[in-house]
């Protein structure tokens, strides 16, 4: 008997294409929220990202489930605990996306650096006649060549962020609760040679991180209080760069607006937040923030990465 997936948020089309040429029905027909807890009765393997949200109480509804899978980083939306319990696995896709979110971090820096949000928002709006105006308002760029950039969470997407950062010729500090120091790597392949070099970062307090670095990068799992708050935002040095493209919530939002609104941060850029969609467009309209709507892993090579990730270890756990 073939086992049933539902890929309920969507899989890449080569991960579909494994688990079928491996015998399996792959459903990629979404079934809201409301109704997954008497949705999943005819599977054995359900696929979410961060859309969909697997409950304890849809766990002990569905028993039978062999394998709940999350395509990508964390299991914030799953209960991992509930579902250990009742003897179903639970599996994530740790590295798939590292890159691509990584990527997109330094893509929000270097518009910051140079004003593009806003530049981005007032040149339609305030037209050909004010454009000299606009030059001399956004002359005022710099640049991320020896600055310091502060890594809070220094896991596999941190690091990540880091060699970005060192190949640009940026300082790097970081914190991590459960890593004391990491090998970052540059490979350099040629006709010539190949040849890798290493640096050796090892972290250092919270404190010093806030109180030291230019720009600040998130890369911490959901927490029952923000990570950044207003103590955190107090530490910081006046006119640093905040971004978080790693979990809604670790950053409270209202003390984000604070201090982007005193100066304290020159900048900000969010691709999650508290509540997704925002319940108001307050943070959507301010003029110092970056923003983009929750994509830090949605570029082609990484859903295909999480695609064949996912369908090997479904596979193997399955057969």
């Amino acid at each position: 008997m073939s086992v049933k997936i539902l890929a309920n948020d969507g899989i890449d089309a080569i991960g579909k294409l494994m688990l079928e040429e491996a015998g399996f029905s792959v459903d990629t027909n979404k079934i809201s929220q409301n109704d997954l807890l008497h949705g999943l009765k005819n599977y054995e393997v359900v696929i979410v990202r961060s859309a969909s949200k697997i409950t304890k109480e849809i766990i002990e509804a569905n028993t039978h489930l062999k394998v709940i899978a999350r395509a990508g980083v964390g299991l914030d939306n799953v209960d991992v605990e509930t579902a250990k319990r009742n003897g179903i696995r639970v599996i994530n896709t740790p590295a798939a996306s590292s890159i691509s979110v990584a990527e997109l971090v330094f893509a929000h820096l270097f518009g910051m650096v140079r004003n593009l949000p806003e530049s981005n928002r007032m040149m339609p709006e305030q037209g050909i006649e004010k454009f000299n105006e606009l030059k001399k308002k956004f002359s005022e760029g710099f640049e991320l060549r020896d600055k310091t950039l502060g890594v809070i969470g220094f896991g596999r997407i941190g690091q990540e962020a880091a060699r970005i950062a060192i190949g640009l010729g940026m300082n790097v500090i970081a914190f991590d609760p459960f890593v004391e120091k990491a090998e970052i790597y540059f490979y350099f392949n040629s006709k010539i040679s190949d040849q890798r070099i290493k640096f050796e970062i090892k972290t250092v307090s919270k404190e010093e991180v806030l109180r030291n670095a230019d720009f600040i990068t998130l890369h911490v799992p959901s927490t029952e209080k923000p990570t950044i708050a207003k103590l955190e935002f107090d530490l910081m040095k006046q006119g640093a760069v905040l971004v978080n493209c790693a979990r809604g919530g670790v950053v409270n939002e209202n003390d984000l607006l604070d201090a982007l609104n005193v100066g304290k941060l020159r900048y900000a850029a969010l691709d999650v937040f508290e509540n997704e969609p925002p319940l108001t467009d307050t943070i959507l309209k301010h003029p110092k923030l970056s923003l983009t709507p929750h994509i830090g892993a949605s570029t082609a090579e990484a859903q295909n990465r999480i695609g064949i990730e996912l369908a090997e270890k479904i596979i193997d756990l399955c057969k």
